[in-house]
């Protein structure tokens, strides 16, 4: 078997959050978790030594799930569905609140795992990465009859890596290119590998839904099936001429090729964040007039998340905005450009406050977000001349609204 030019593999860590909760909770593994409650639904251990759970159907308010395991999977409850939602669905799933940090320390571990076998790695996230297997020495070395064994092997050992490092298990996908290896890495989940070489795609790609394709949304998801096509192979079979007259020359284009498993793109080792952004949905919807004092808590509370992000980052930003998105789920933006690249909480805030004032607030608020964009490395920020302190609840008092 004549090998590719380049092996890529697509890491995913399985279910993430809730597999990291379950390192904390080791008795709730093979149960229907779900996780996106808040810090009351933490679990409380008892004199006797049990634990009490809050339970999914106990729950009210806007959450959404962070995740969920593997046995809420089967129960339908998923990722961004709203915790009431999945409350009727599995009411007697088990419900965590998220711990972030301790999130990011796992993601951490995964990721100095995985260096140690193979260094040239394109971060996607706190639980996903590509890796660059083509130069790993031994990576095209046949293992008894199977020409493939070299890569499986590497693979296998990455996994252990992982393993060790962490506790936790990951899914992987090994193909040519990182189009194809972030399909085959949903193959055989939970803890598994799946190796590809194109001539696998007939037999293992293109008998998968549309949806499969990495860059094909719901819309065009819909669309697609609307057209006849519900399957990979449907999408490798049309014409390209076609796919451009209903899709449109660039798209069309990329689904023919897609659907081909064609793909190019280099792993990625680094890449400049374009914004960085934090926000929050209420648990119910809030007035600008009433609610004006919680409303100015929560935005000084994102304005000092977002300002940490930046030291832990390093980054300053120039550019402020904000998202509001009001009761029938209308989404408002404003953006506010300064002369000097900012990083204080209060400076955010100020500037957050002049976008507000640009709003009209005729309606109640579900959720609120804060977002700095026009990045420079904190390096590159000139020092402040010395000017009277600013803090946020000044900036507010200069404002008409929260």
């Amino acid at each position: 078997m004549l090998q590719p030019p380049r092996w890529i593999a697509h890491l995913d860590m399985d279910a993430f959050y809730a597999s990291v909760e379950l390192l904390r909770y080791p008795q709730l593994k093979g149960q229907a978790v779900v996780i996106g409650g808040r810090r009351a639904d933490a679990p409380q251990q008892l004199a006797d030594g049990s634990w009490t759970y809050a339970r999914l159907r106990d729950y009210t308010g806007r959450g959404v799930v962070t995740t969920s395991t593997y046995a809420a999977r089967d129960l339908g409850v998923f990722s961004a569905m709203g915790l009431m939602k999945a409350a009727l669905r599995a009411p007697d799933a088990i419900l965590l609140p998220a711990d972030f940090d301790s999130y990011r320390k796992y993601s951490r571990l995964f990721k100095a795992a995985v260096a140690e076998v193979a260094p040239v790695i394109e971060d996607r996230g706190i639980d996903e990465i590509y890796i660059d297997l083509t130069d790993v020495p031994g990576v095209r070395d046949a293992v008894g009859h199977d020409p493939l064994g070299g890569v499986k092997a590497v693979a296998r050992e990455i996994k252990n890596s992982v393993g060790r490092a962490t506790g936790l298990t990951c899914s992987i996908g090994v193909t040519p290119n990182k189009l194809l290896s972030k399909i085959a890495s949903e193959l055989d989940k939970p803890d598994g590998i799946s190796v590809l070489t194109l001539d696998d795609i007939p037999t293992r790609v293109w008998p998968l839904a549309v949806r499969k394709i990495n860059g094909i949304g719901p819309k065009a998801g819909d669309k697609l099936v609307k057209l006849g096509l519900e399957t990979v192979g449907d999408i490798a079979a049309a014409d390209p001429r076609w796919l451009i007259e209903q899709f449109g020359d660039s798209y069309g284009h990329w689904l023919y090729n897609a659907s081909h498993g064609r793909d190019n793109r280099p792993v990625v080792t680094f890449s400049e964040p374009v914004s960085i952004s934090r926000e929050t949905t209420f648990e119910r919807d809030l007035s600008a007039r009433h609610d004006r004092a919680l409303l100015g808590q929560i935005m000084d509370d994102l304005c000092q998340r977002l300002a940490d992000d930046l030291a832990r980052k390093r980054y300053a930003g120039k550019t402020v905005g904000i998202k509001l998105r009001f009761e029938g789920f209308v989404t408002v933006t404003r953006d506010q450009t300064v002369k000097a690249a900012i990083s204080s909480a209060a400076d955010i805030r100020h500037a957050v406050g002049l976008c507000l004032k640009r709003v009209k607030f005729d309606k109640r608020l579900r959720l609120m977000g804060v977002r700095i964009g026009n990045l420079v490395h904190a390096s590159e920020v000139q020092p402040a001349a010395p000017a009277r302190e600013r803090t946020s609840e000044p900036a507010r008092e200069n404002l008409s609204l929260f």
